[in-house]
Order: structure tokens, then sequence, then C-alpha cells
């Protein structure tokens, strides 16, 4: 799409532009190809020069006539270092990066500036913040000379700012009355996050709460104050979930405008007939895995085996941890008891403080690669031994001892191997030496119910505190591959403002249970009331206590375990056909709509 005279400048200003830091990165980068398709050559993003190999995806414009080039020489003309380029990633979208360190020597009229003019107690420990009024000022300068002196007013230009931590300019825009129309979207409140975490009862007391001292007891106060202001003074406001919205309206003092969810790339994902046989490649890695850390202490069988995982933020109760481990618990309980032949692997996949791999961890995985070298080294010798012996053999009816085409060598190295590798010490549960070991939650549950790879037990529990990818040495595949090869994500989150994980599962063909209290298991809960049969188990949180959310998901874990392979090939492929309703090409529709609103609403009153 080309730009015309009378179609607007879409700015889209985050700090994870360009920047991964958490899941707004997901959010920005998915939705680009769709942004570009809609918008054209009046879609650019903003975003900080913070990322050291920026440099590695960044594709400069050498020179540029439009009206952004222009605005971004007039300030490289007034001495701040601007990038203007192409973000090398799907959709190849133009982008202006702006280093905050240039407006250091500003900082405490910054200060002063957001104290006296818009009560924000700026002045605080967490040094993000100071990073973020530094980036507002020179993100405000940019929008200022893009505007005023180049556009000159005389085009429409719309700046959508994710969270508080680009949110800033807001304030000066509504103060100063530029000719720029805003949106403001927060993903998750401050506030609500640190509550819900702290607050086992948070949802029933959320009409009760006082923003002010709250915000103060957790150390948060200019954090809340920036989103209170910026929900208020923006054109609209915007968030990415009903849940959020309810929290929005008491925690915010303002309800959204509209709801904008979030959508992924989904061509990106899906796989289509490959499904099947990439799910069954990366399963393969993961009984890879699976025999290293388990096989040297007792073995079960691999082809009655589920592989059950979680993932994200080490947040215990907001991301469901305790939840999930009370209704793993059960179902272990529940195996046993009705005598299921089947194992069920957990993996817990999230990031903790660690010193190191654990040594044992990895001394067994050499090991067992060892095993295998030595079995491939057998098999090719017992092959071409074999193969002569057939062919010059008299006897047509008669096998040649197996045994005497193996060299004593092999035999010996192959017993010595086994012999090395085998332990009677249980399987390791934790793969990382933690630094908070003895008051780690998840180890500190598993401990006490007594649920530490007992090979009497049917749920093996496995928890990985480091992300996975392609250089980890234990599973040597990506996140993504590693999640294809599973069978079932658990995400049963109690604070969850939207929820990408589960999303991500169902975009790859796994199964993946939700929550009612998550943005995204709320939104799959009102749009199909099938979910379930195509996938996706929606846990109804709302109105149980933990205990009995903790029985329910037991329940329908321990009919998952029962299902055959046959039915869950059968969701792989609902799945895939379920996760269109979720593609950005259709929910982009949300923020031309929030644009929309932003062009026609009413001139805001100046702060």
């Amino acid at each position: 799409m080309k730009s015309t005279s009378s179609d607007p400048l879409i700015i889209e200003c985050a700090w994870e532009v360009c920047n991964q830091v958490g899941g707004i990165y997901t959010v920005i980068r998915s939705k680009i190809s769709a942004a570009i398709d809609l918008w054209g050559d009046n879609y650019c993003l903003l975003g900080p020069l913070e990322d050291d190999n920026i440099s590695a995806e960044f594709d400069p414009i050498q020179s540029a006539s439009d009206p952004i080039g222009r605005a971004v020489e007039k300030m490289r003309g007034m001495g701040y270092e601007v990038w203007y380029g192409h973000w090398l990633v799907t959709g190849r979208p133009k982008v202006v990066l702006l280093n905050h360190q240039n407006v250091y020597n500003r900082v405490s009229a910054l200060h002063k500036h957001y104290s006296g003019d818009f009560g924000i107690t700026t002045h605080s420990s967490d040094p993000l913040v100071e990073k973020m009024i530094l980036w507002a000022d020179v993100n405000r300068t940019f929008l200022t000379i893009l505007s005023k002196e180049i556009l000159k007013g005389k085009r429409r230009v719309i700046a959508h700012f994710h969270e508080w931590m680009a949110s800033l300019p807001i304030l000066d825009i509504a103060r100063d009355k530029l000719p720029i129309k805003t949106v403001f979207t927060t993903h998750a409140t401050m506030l609500g996050r640190f509550l819900a975490g702290a607050d086992r009862n948070f949802y029933d007391r959320i009409e009760n709460y006082k923003w002010e001292p709250e915000a103060k007891r957790f150390g948060i106060l200019p954090q809340v104050q920036i989103e209170r202001l910026s929900a208020e003074h923006a054109n609209c406001f915007t968030t990415v979930s009903e849940v959020t919205g309810e929290e929005c309206k008491y925690l915010l003092g303002k309800e959204p405008d509209m709801i904008t969810p979030n959508g992924l790339n989904i061509t990106r994902y899906v796989a289509y007939h490959e499904v099947h046989n990439r799910h069954e490649v990366f399963k393969d890695k993961i009984h890879e895995f699976v025999i290293g850390h388990f096989f040297n202490s007792y073995d079960f069988d691999l082809d009655n085996t589920l592989y059950f995982f979680t993932s994200g933020r080490y947040e215990y109760r907001n991301k469901g941890y305790d939840t999930t481990l009370e209704a793993l618990n059960w179902l272990n309980k529940a195996m046993v008891k009705e005598g299921i032949n089947k194992t069920v692997v957990m993996f817990f996949i999230t990031k903790k403080p660690t010193w190191s791999i654990n040594p044992e961890v990895l001394e067994s995985r050499g090991v067992m690669q060892e095993i295998k070298r030595n079995c491939d080294a057998i098999e090719k010798q017992l092959g071409e031994r074999l193969f002569y012996a057939a062919a010059s053999s008299r006897d047509d009816h008669k096998l040649p001892d197996l045994n005497e085409l193996i060299d004593d060598y092999w035999k010996l190295r192959y017993r010595r191997t086994i012999q090395s590798w085998k332990t009677k010490s249980w399987p390791i549960i934790v793969t990382h030496n933690l630094v908070d070991d003895i008051e780690d939650e998840v180890l500190s549950y598993l401990r006490n119910e007594q649920m530490v790879n007992s090979p009497l037990d049917r749920v093996k529990m496995v928890y990985h505190p480091d992300f996975i990818e392609s250089t980890n040495p234990l599973f040597g595949m990506d996140y993504g591959q590693f999640v294809r090869g599973c069978h079932l994500g658990i995400f049963p989150s109690y604070y969850e403002p939207w929820g990408y994980t589960p999303l991500e599962c169902v975009a790859r063909g796994v199964s993946a249970v939700t929550s009612d209290l998550s943005g995204f298991g709320k939104y799959v809960d009102e749009m199909d009331e099938a979910h379930e049969d195509k996938g996706v188990y929606v846990l109804k949180r709302q109105q149980q206590t933990d205990k009995q959310a903790a029985e329910a998901l037991g329940k329908f874990l321990l009919h998952f375990v029962k299902t055959n392979r046959r039915y869950r090939m059968l969701q792989r492929n609902k799945l895939e056909d379920f996760s269109e309703n979720f593609d950005w090409k259709i929910l982009i529709q949300n923020y031309q709509d929030a644009y929309h609103f932003a062009a026609v609403s009413d001139e805001k009153v100046g702060v």
C-alpha cells in the first residue's frame, strides 16, 4: 500500500519495538504483517535504541524524503542519535529508534516537569522509571517535529502507545494540544499484577482497593500514576481482554473504550498436513531427553507416555503453578489407584536464577550419548558382517551366531558404559542448581507431597528453570519444536490479562488448558461452546475455590490421559482450524476501530 496525503500516519510506540523483553514484543512483532497489509507505508514503529545487537536485524534507510524521514533528519541535525530503517522481520516495517541517553543532561528538569505539571512522583528507586522519562522526552520531540514542523497539522497523525513505559508523551500531547490523536493500550495493570500475587481473594476484593495506598505499599506509585493519567487523557483507551477491562475500571478509574484482543501471525505456525509428522519428530527428541534423564534409574514404555508442560514467567500463584501442582498430585494418585498403565512426564519451563546445569544431569546425558554411539558402531559392524556371512553361506536355513559377529572390544565397551550409567538413585527433579533451592515454591511443594520421581509414581516431574532453545545442551531444539512434541500445555492462570502460551499451543496443534480468569480463556469461553472438543479446556476458576479448581483440573487431566492416540490426532487437526480465529488478519480490525475512535473523538482538554 502506498501513502496518500489524505491517509493518517500510524505511529505505534512500545519499549519492546526491536527490544525483546516480554509478551508485548510478541504482540508487536506478530501483527506487523497484518498492519503492513492494512496501512502500508503509512505505518511506522517507534522504539528505543536499547538492544546492543539490533544492527543484525535492522536495515538502514540511507535517505528518505517521506515525512518520517524528514523528521528524523531534523532530529539528527539537533544532535540526537536516531536510527531510521526497516526492521528485518516479517513485513519489514519502517521503524524509528531513539537513544534516550541523548537527554540525560535534562533528567532533573524532566523530574520537575512530570512532578510539577502532572503530579507524578517520578523520583523512584526503580531505575526503569527514570529511563522511561528520558525516553518519553525524545519521543515527544520526534512527534512534535513530525506533526507541527513537517506536516504542519495538515495530515492526521495517530500515535499508539503500549503500556506505561511508552505512554508518558500522551500527557504532553494533550497539554500542548498537538495535532495528534492518541491511543493507549494497557496489557496488564501494574497494581493488578502485584495485588493478585499477594492477595488470594484479589477478584473478590477488587472493588474495595484504594489505589494510591496500595501503589505506595508495593513501591510502584509513579507507574500507577502514569497508567491512570494515560488512560484518562488518551483519545482512545484500550486493553486486551474483558478480564483486564474490569481491572482497569477499579484500579485505573476508567473503563476501556474498547477491547483489542491479541492474536498471532498464524501462517508462521500452522503445518497443515505436516502437523502429525512434526509432532512425531519432536516427540522423538523429547524421548531422547527422557531416556537420558530417567532411564539410568528405571525405564517405562515411551509409546505409552504423554508429555505435559507449562511455561512462562515465574509467578507461582498468578501463573497457576500452585493449581497445576495440586492437579498433578491428584492425577498421580488417581492413576496409581486405577492401575492406569501409562506414564505422564510433566515439564515446568520457567526462568529462575541458577548457578549452573546440574552436573549429574549433564553427566547422565553424556553417558547416554556414549551408549548411543556404541550401539551405532555395533549396528554398523554387525550389519557389514551379517551381510558378508549371508552372501558366503552355503546353508540358507541357518542364521549365524550374532554374538560371534561382534568384536570383544565393542562387547566390553557396551557393558562397561551401561554399568557406569545405571544408578540406584531416583531421577533428579530440577535440571539446574537453583540459587534459592530451599525457598523455591515448586520444589517445596514437590518435597512436601513426596512427588519425587519414585518408580511407583505415574506422573514424573522435570523442572527446567531456563529457556529451551536450540543451543540448550539438554534438549537441542527450540521452544516451538518442544511445544509441538508435547501432548498438552497446562496454563490455569489466576492472573493473566491475555495469555499467549495457550494460544501458541493452539496455533501449533497442541491441546491446551487455560482458565476463565485469563483474557484468552474468557475470550474462548464466550466465542465457542464446543472449545473443549476442539482441544482447548477452559478451567472455571471464577466461582471455585483453589481446591475445587485443582480437583476439576485433575479430573480433566485424567480424562485426557484416558484418551487414545486417534482422538488426540483428531484434536490436532481441529486445533489448527480453530487457531484461524486468532489470526491478526482478523483481529487487526479491532485496532482499526480504535484508531477510528481516536480520530473522531473530541479534543482533550489540556492536562
